[in-house]
């Protein structure tokens, strides 16, 4: 398993399991002199950790971060920055009646078909909780975006049929969806108490917006930004389809309906719309990007369903153990991260795209 690490410039590698001692992960190419505590990182993790309402998991994990390299007296060392948190509330019996079998809607037999092994217990990489690493390490991207005034807006769009109708960023924080508007906040709560009645689960739509990304980053042909972004994304295991500015409706549209036109306005150039989601020709083109993902519904759910084991026997599994009935609030930091450290690591390659930056870089 290779295939651990993301980014060329700013790389990240995870590592653990979901029932493993620790997850984490270790950052290289982080620069020397960021400000960085633990406690920064842990504002991220909270916003991902279980057990924060009665629509997530009931596992009791604090997250608790540990910086263990990279990081003397408040400041990053330009050195490898190791980050871990350790699992406290592993029940791996849950998992028992799994160890054979296939669970529906998740890695279990693709898994086994790629390596003829397979950790069971929760999932093991395949587990969500593998994105503490992904969320840990966007803190850092995060922290270090901001210091240049690029800033992050992500929420809830929509949870099963309940989308939002008002935008109020300040009452993102005050719900358990992280939604921007308080009404459908409280109607995607009644339409989850119906699903958890039914044992069922569901899906929804994350939209991140990302401001004061300057024009030029991404590249116009194989590492176009959208593209970029949208691999980033998609490694994340619950997302099924990603969007960027009108998405999919792009296609029902004119080109006189779709284009965004220039103009001059305080001497910069800028655009008259954004259809594009601030992104064309796979290059930032300095306005707000604008991305969504299509987050599916949760696959561990109690009612019976069909499924085979390893040696080729037909059963009917009901999963059992402590599972969200929604994914979409706690993958609202995961997403956030991911574009994080895609932005991070398009900035970074970028330095060297001009010489008159370089030298004007190196006459300072």
């Amino acid at each position: 398993m290779n295939k651990s690490s993301f980014g060329s410039h700013f790389t990240v590698t995870t590592w653990g399991e979901s029932h493993g001692k620790a997850l984490g992960a270790v950052i290289d190419g982080c620069p020397a002199g960021l400000s960085l505590s633990e406690e920064d990182i842990q504002k991220f993790l909270d916003r991902r950790k279980p057990g924060q309402s009665r629509y997530t998991t009931a596992r009791k994990e604090g997250d608790l971060v540990e910086i263990l390299s990279g990081v003397f007296e408040g400041k990053t060392t330009g050195t490898p920055i190791s980050l871990m948190v350790r699992n406290t509330d592993q029940r791996s019996r849950d998992y028992g009646n799994i160890a054979y079998s296939y669970r529906p809607g998740h890695a279990d037999y693709t898994f086994d078909a790629k390596y003829g092994f397979r950790d069971y217990r929760g999932g093991g990489r395949s587990s969500g909780r593998e994105t503490i690493g992904r969320v840990a390490s966007g803190a850092v991207a995060s922290r270090l975006l901001a210091s240049l005034g690029i800033s992050f807006c992500t929420y809830t769009k929509s949870i099963g049929p309940v989308s939002i109708k008002e935008f109020n960023p300040e009452e993102i924080n005050n719900n358990a969806f992280y939604m921007p508007d308080a009404d459908a906040a409280a109607k995607a709560g009644t339409y989850l108490e119906e699903c958890m009645k039914n044992q069922d689960s569901a899906g929804g739509v994350i939209e991140c917006r990302i401001s004061g990304v300057p024009a030029g980053l991404g590249n116009p042909v194989f590492e176009k930004l959208d593209a970029m972004l949208s691999q980033a994304v998609m490694s994340v295991g619950a997302v099924k389809a990603v969007e960027i500015g009108d998405g999919i409706q792009v296609a029902h549209m004119k080109g006189s309906e779709d284009n965004d036109g220039f103009l001059i306005k305080d001497n910069v150039i800028t655009k008259t719309s954004n259809h594009a989601g601030g992104i064309m020709g796979g290059i930032s083109d300095g306005s707000e990007i604008i991305l969504r993902a299509y987050i599916k519904p949760t696959p561990s759910i109690s009612q019976p369903q069909p499924t085979v084991t390893s040696q080729g026997e037909q059963i009917s599994l009901e999963i059992h153990g402590r599972h969200d009935p929604v994914i979409v609030p706690r993958a609202v930091v995961v997403v956030e991260s991911m574009c994080a450290l895609t932005i991070t690591d398009a900035l970074f390659a970028n330095m060297t795209s001009r010489l008159d930056k370089i030298q004007e870089f190196y006459s300072k």
